[in-house]
């Protein structure tokens, strides 16, 4: 097991700060599951005080990476979901891959007139906007914003969005199949009213994603701005290189 056990007691970072990143990471690695360890062991690890490790673990239970059990002690409850870039996945194929359950809670649905950016990847000046919160075993991890064509968003009206898997949906019920998906991440703020959605401040690193989903015949199918809390979720790209 690879623990990082330092916090620098002269960088101007607050060491509770320092102390929480940490811990985030060890549940990130894999080394953290399950009951953490104790605050006293924390204080010995780190070399802090009680009052440090105090802070830096209530501010993991308020965003909901942790749990406390009266008389059992302090665990995770909920594992980083691994979003493996190669393949197009739903959020929900990804949290029911890792044995949770997934959710979502509808924010709105409408038919809006494209902004500019959106009218120039969907070539429409109409498309339907859609905008939920991801959840896994009921805590938010991310928001997802969709664009569709208007033919598309239309059929999708009359389902419960709430419930259903938009990728189920489009590909096998409407009979919509996708070709081919094009992604960019990078990290960066949000609207405050997106932090409260996601019940998390400011300090939280906030990944933005971004996907065009292209069918056959290489029309925009969808388009997704989606941010997703960084403790929670992370992305994997699988590299090789070819010699000769």
């Amino acid at each position: 097991m690879k623990e990082s056990t330092i916090v620098e007691k002269d960088s101007y970072i607050p060491l509770h700060v320092q102390l929480k990143e940490n811990i985030e990471q060890q549940i990130l690695d894999g080394n953290y599951e399950g009951r953490i360890p104790s605050e006293r062991e924390l204080m010995k690890q780190y070399d802090v005080s009680r009052s440090t490790v105090r802070e830096a673990i209530n501010a993991l239970v308020r965003e909901g990476v942790l749990v406390k059990k009266h008389g059992k002690g302090t665990y995770v409850s909920i594992k980083p979901l691994d979003s493996w870039l190669g393949q197009l996945s739903s959020t929900t194929e990804v949290i029911h891959h890792l044995g949770m359950e997934p959710g979502a809670k509808l924010i709105e649905f409408k038919k809006i007139k494209a902004v500019d950016h959106i009218k120039e990847i969907m070539g429409d000046n109409e498309v339907y906007y859609l905008k939920r919160i991801r959840l896994a075993n009921n805590i938010p991890i991310g928001i997802e914003q969709q664009y569709y064509p208007t033919y598309i968003g239309e059929q999708l009206s009359t389902y419960d969005l709430n419930e259903i898997t938009l990728y189920d949906v489009i590909q096998n019920e409407l009979g919509i199949p996708f070709s081919e998906a094009n992604q960019k991440i990078n990290c960066g703020p949000i609207p405050k009213k997106d932090l409260e959605y996601l019940q998390v401040d400011e300090t939280v690193c906030i990944l933005k994603a971004e996907r065009i989903i292209k069918g056959q015949d290489q029309s925009i199918i969808e388009y997704e701005e989606a941010y997703y809390r960084s403790d929670l979720y992370y992305f994997e790209i699988s590299q090789s290189r070819k010699f000769g």
